[in-house]
């Protein structure tokens, strides 16, 4: 990765240790570099759309489509980058495209593990190519933009990509609770739905469009290779402790950006620790937490109350 902000100030400052950092004036003292403040606001913008997006992908299980948009979001990227383009470009079109492509190969805008497998097998020797065209041509102008797309690079970004990341995050979450009563009724039974005149495959489509986007966004945050914790431990940990959906989806949302907000603290207070490492790890642990709670396990089902 990229070298972490906070360390080049501790070799700056003489070798200080992390108090010097994340002490002094206590943590507000972070909110005073600019660094910090562009990653906890698209952060938390972003964990709030990964919260509520990861609830449905859950409930839906889908989470193998999280996974492949993972994958997705590596090779738009590289192949945005090899052809000199913003990487954000290729994040968004290509997590987006294969997510339309899934859901249209699918049943009703669901699709299935084999569809899924089957775009995953492609997907990923697409990405072995223009891995191979981004290194040999273009690498040397950006060395480190392709490990960042892998393990995120949220406390790099500028104050620009920060107010994008956060409006767009925004955008997803506003659209998924516009559509979340009948995303909702059509998850847990979809028969019922349909026959109630809910546009399940329109929902279908429409939801799928939106994990593409979030997790778009969310390779800015944890890269490529770990979005999925992000979408998967908050809403996992969520329906291990309540079975009712809508508090699961706000519980869901407030443990994604309490993970964000840890991982942050984490990395500023051990400028070592790569944020995308430190959010995981808080995302990982409280997920643990819920089996010493002996909270409630993943098969059981969901009940409809609203």
């Amino acid at each position: 990765m990229t070298g972490h902000p906070a360390a080049a100030l501790l070799a700056v400052g003489g070798g200080h240790d992390w108090l010097a950092v994340g002490g002094g004036h206590g943590w507000l003292a972070a909110f005073t570099h600019p660094y910090f403040l562009h990653a906890f606001l698209a952060g938390s913008a972003i964990a709030l759309a990964a919260g509520l997006t990861g609830y449905f992908l859950v409930l839906r299980a889908q989470v193998f489509t999280g996974d492949a948009l993972s994958h997705v979001a590596f090779t738009g990227a590289l192949a945005a980058l090899a052809g000199g383009y913003d990487l954000r470009l290729g994040l968004f079109a290509g997590t987006v495209a294969v997510a339309l492509l899934i859901g249209t190969i699918g049943r009703k805008g669901r699709a299935d593990d084999v569809v899924i497998g089957s775009v995953f097998a492609w997907i990923l020797g697409l990405g072995a190519f223009f891995l191979t065209l981004y290194t040999a041509s273009r690498s040397a102008a950006n060395g480190g933009a392709g490990v960042n797309v892998l393990f995120g690079s949220i406390f790099g970004l500028s104050a620009g990509q920060a107010r994008t990341a956060a409006l767009i995050a925004a955008g997803i979450c506003v659209a998924l609770l516009a559509i979340a009563r009948p995303l909702l009724f059509a998850s847990l039974d979809e028969a019922v739905a349909a026959a109630r005149g809910v546009p399940v495959r329109m929902l279908g489509f429409g939801f799928l469009v939106l994990v593409g986007a979030c997790a778009a966004e969310a390779t800015q945050a944890v890269g490529a290779l770990l979005l999925l914790g992000l979408l998967a431990a908050p809403a996992g940990a969520a329906m291990r402790l309540t079975d009712r959906p809508m508090r699961g989806l706000a519980l869901s949302a407030g443990l994604g950006l309490g993970e964000m907000w840890a991982g942050l603290a984490l990395s500023y207070a051990v400028p070592t620790l790569p944020p995308s490492f430190g959010i995981m790890a808080a995302a990982t642990l409280v997920y643990a937490l819920t089996f010493l709670k002996g909270a409630r396990g993943r098969g059981r089902s969901v009940q409809p109350a609203l």
